[in-house]
């Protein structure tokens, strides 16, 4: 409770149960929270990394070893941890790879900016600093990086397996790796200025369990996991006019409840008749426009689909939002949200194939807009897994396709990088300085954890690489498998320069956000279930990550 003399009487400015953390204190609790939830990725980073489970309070079990996924699952209740946890979710949505990477480096920044701290070394000359080397590593990643083309296969594979290596889809990423840029490819369009654009709507993903992932292929069109309603329905078209149908095909509900009283019989007749009636109305609405096949989102009356099927025609009903949405683009037909504007307008030419093994209908335009990735897994499990390696490789595709750009893995851009900050922070006056060299001894955390997480002597292979680039190979990177730096570019292991602008702008910006902080105010009693070592505030006190213990 804080408290303010005025006239002799105490002024009460906060209540009982507040609780304030201030100055140095307050460093050290974000500092150490925020250091909590990076290490706690950090063994997941590299071809050699460890996979996380995730178990929630319902049983429900994730294995994984997906930067962004492990930290949306974890139970973080600690505010500044939070800070950390949209680093990793900003990274996803921008660059769709590398999360993990800008989670270490943002907490690897923090454990330099307190030994800086400890210096006495003033928060703000450390934020100025590290937002001097942020743009400028920004601006060397772009001097470094390799420009690609977009009909450049071979570079485009190496990007995608680069991106698998170390998750579940690594076994088979080979054959994953060409379906994906086979994929990636089939969806990008030229723009009027000459530049490349990838349309991600049009790419879609379907898992399906009980084979190996190397028997996973891609389809030029669309696969919808659905059954026909009606067993007598024809489910194989060679060309087909195709109706995609967002209303009901059922009675009409009244809007507010109501309730019938019958004297007879034939006035219950009556009245079942008309709802006969009004449902062949429906259906001769369909029949009258042409149409072969119906994708329904919406449901579709038992008495409605006998007409159907005796009309010759293909229903599916509850078919998922995405998925009509996706046949939209598959098929380049309009969504129709009342069968009384419905005209033969409405209605795409396709053709429909029925797989009874995997239950699927597969749907191809005259003029195909869309693909589908059609992954197997030998589990549910295995296929989660794989289904999250395999988009993170389409992101970094369809990133590197448009922007144009490559990088050598395995640490070398980040053993580059940090050399040329350590040459730039000679032009650096005062104490901001130290913070650009303590910027530069966080990027190589890269290639130190990657060889920690190989069981390699990180020490050795760090002192080769720097050695390396100081003699002007700046291609240089680990080589886990073979214990040993070699020409990462030429060995076809490469990143894209996005991903890693984007990892390093977010660290560096969330280390700075955290270091800002001087003052932290707790409306109510948040007490910790951890030490120092696990996020817990100093001496007890303002929260923890006892939340983020128990998810592990």
């Amino acid at each position: 409770m804080s408290q303010r003399m005025q006239q002799g009487q105490p002024m009460i400015i906060m209540g009982e149960d507040a609780q304030r953390v201030q100055d140095k204190d307050a460093q050290e609790y974000n500092i150490s929270a925020a250091r909590g939830v990076a290490e706690s990725v950090r063994s997941t980073l590299g071809p050699k990394g460890m996979d996380k489970m995730l178990v929630t309070s319902t049983g429900d079990v994730t294995i994984t070893n997906d930067g962004v996924t492990i930290l949306q699952e974890m139970d973080i209740d600690n505010p500044t941890a939070e800070m950390v946890v949209e680093v990793a979710e900003t990274q996803e949505d921008e660059a769709g790879d590398g999360t993990t990477s800008a989670v270490a480096i943002a907490g690897e920044l923090l454990k330099n900016a307190q030994d800086l701290l400890e210096q006495d070394i003033h928060p703000t000359a450390v934020i100025k600093g590290f937002n001097l080397a942020s743009e400028y590593a920004r601006e060397q990643v772009d001097e470094v990086a390799t420009r690609v083309d977009p009909d450049d296969t071979e570079t485009l594979r190496n990007v995608a397996e680069t991106s698998m290596t170390g998750k579940g889809a690594e076994l088979d990423k080979e054959t994953l790796a060409d379906l994906v840029v086979r994929a990636i490819q089939g969806v990008t369009v030229e723009a009027d200025d000459g530049s490349h654009v990838v349309d991600l709507a049009n790419l879609n993903i379907e898992t399906r369990t009980g084979r190996a992932a190397g028997e996973s292929r891609l389809l030029s069109g669309a696969a919808i996991d659905k059954d026909p309603v009606h067993e007598d329905m024809p489910t194989d078209f060679e060309s087909a006019n195709v109706l995609l149908l967002n209303d009901p095909i059922e009675v009409e509900e009244a809007d507010v409840d109501t309730s019938v009283n019958v004297d007879s019989p034939d006035q219950l007749q009556k009245f079942l008749d008309q709802e006969e009636e009004q449902l062949r109305e429906k259906v001769d609405q369909i029949v009258d426009s042409g149409a072969d096949v119906v994708f329904c989102q919406k449901g579709i009356d038992d008495l409605a689909q006998h007409y159907l099927a005796k009309e010759g025609i293909l229903a599916v009903r509850r078919t998922k939002k995405s998925d009509l949405t996706f046949l939209k683009n598959v098929l380049g037909a309009p969504i129709v949200t009342d069968l009384d504007s419905l005209t033969a307008d409405d209605l795409a030419v396709g053709s429909i194939e029925r797989d009874d093994d995997e239950e699927l209908f597969y749907v191809e335009g005259e003029d195909a807009h869309g693909v589908t990735l059609l992954l197997y897994g030998t589990t549910e499990h295995v296929v989660d897994e794989l289904e999250r390696g395999i988009q993170d490789a389409i992101d970094v595709v369809s990133t590197t396709v448009s922007d144009g750009r490559t990088l050598p893995g395995g640490g070398a851009v980040e053993v580059e990088i940090a050399r040329r900050l350590r040459d730039y922070a000679d032009s650096v006056s005062g104490r901001e300085q130290l913070a650009v060299e303590a910027f530069a001894d966080s990027l190589e955390l890269i290639p130190r954890v990657l060889a920690e997480n190989a069981g390699l002597d990180a020490i050795d292979l760090l002192v080769d690489l720097r050695a390396a680039h100081e003699a002007g190979d700046r291609n240089a990177g680990l080589d886990v498998f073979a214990d040993e730096v070699v020409d990462t570019a030429d060995a076809g292991v490469v990143e894209t320069a996005h991903a890693k602008e984007q990892a390093i702008s977010s660290a560096a910006e969330a280390a700075n956000l955290v270091l800002k902080i001087d003052d932290i105010i707790s409306a109510g009693d948040l007490s910790t279930s951890g030490g120092d070592d696990e996020g817990g505030a100093p001496g007890g006190g303002m929260g923890g990550m006892g939340g983020m213990g128990g998810a592990m």
